[in-house]
């Protein structure tokens, strides 16, 4: 009877023993899954921060490009006016002589 009760506590001792661990385990678990979210939501802010960031670059970029067609326009402008000029100081030159 001894050895029989004796058994029933070694059994019991065992199951203890797995649950004690199991338990542990299932905590890792949670403490595993919480820095999970943590780093989701940092990647998150991260993307948003990302985002803002490319939209600000883009739009600099936009703006560089619009004022560099204006600049374009003007100088073709001025180059206009200074072939006109040419033109006519050829023409006020040779009248001159």
């Amino acid at each position: 009877m001894e050895q029989k009760a004796f058994d029933l506590l070694e059994k019991m001792y065992v199951e203890m023993q797995e649950i004690k661990s199991n338990m542990a385990t299932k905590q890792d678990l949670a403490k595993v899954e919480d820095k999970v979210d943590k780093l989701e939501q940092t990647l998150i802010l991260f993307e948003n921060k990302t985002d803002a960031n490319q939209k600000a670059l883009f739009d600099g970029y936009t703006q560089t490009y619009e004022k560099l067609s204006t600049l374009e326009v003007k100088i073709e402008r001025i180059e206009q006016k200074i072939e006109k000029q040419d033109v006519e100081i050829r023409v006020i030159k040779s009248a001159a002589k």
